[in-house]
């Protein structure tokens, strides 16, 4: 929270709370790929906080994004959310969410 701060974005409650709990379901869903490692990354976008992580389990087939879809429709739950997304390439899944704060 305080590397957003930093950036510039007003924290308010609802906004603090919508990251985390976005975060914590992105990072879920990675470890579910059943890798040994995950990475986060928090980047600011045009205004906006990315969230991206990546759940580094190699052999993850396209078809195993539709297993993400459950975890993007909670994530689009969430008012601040304003895009997301999910692919696999060959260091395992992509997950990320934008959200507008």
């Amino acid at each position: 929270m305080e590397l957003l701060a930093a950036w510039g974005h007003r924290l308010g409650e609802a906004s603090r709370e919508a990251v985390e709990a976005v975060a914590t379901l992105l990072v879920e869903s990675a470890l579910g790929d059943g890798g040994t490692r995950i990475s986060l990354h928090l980047s600011d976008q045009d205004g906006a906080a990315c969230i991206v992580v990546l759940s580094h389990t190699v052999g993850l087939t396209g078809s195993h994004e539709s297993g993400g879809g459950d975890v993007l429709h909670r994530v689009t739950g969430y008012r601040h959310v304003t895009g997301c997304g999910s692919d696999t390439g060959p260091e395992g899944r992509r997950i990320w969410a934008v959200l507008d704060l």
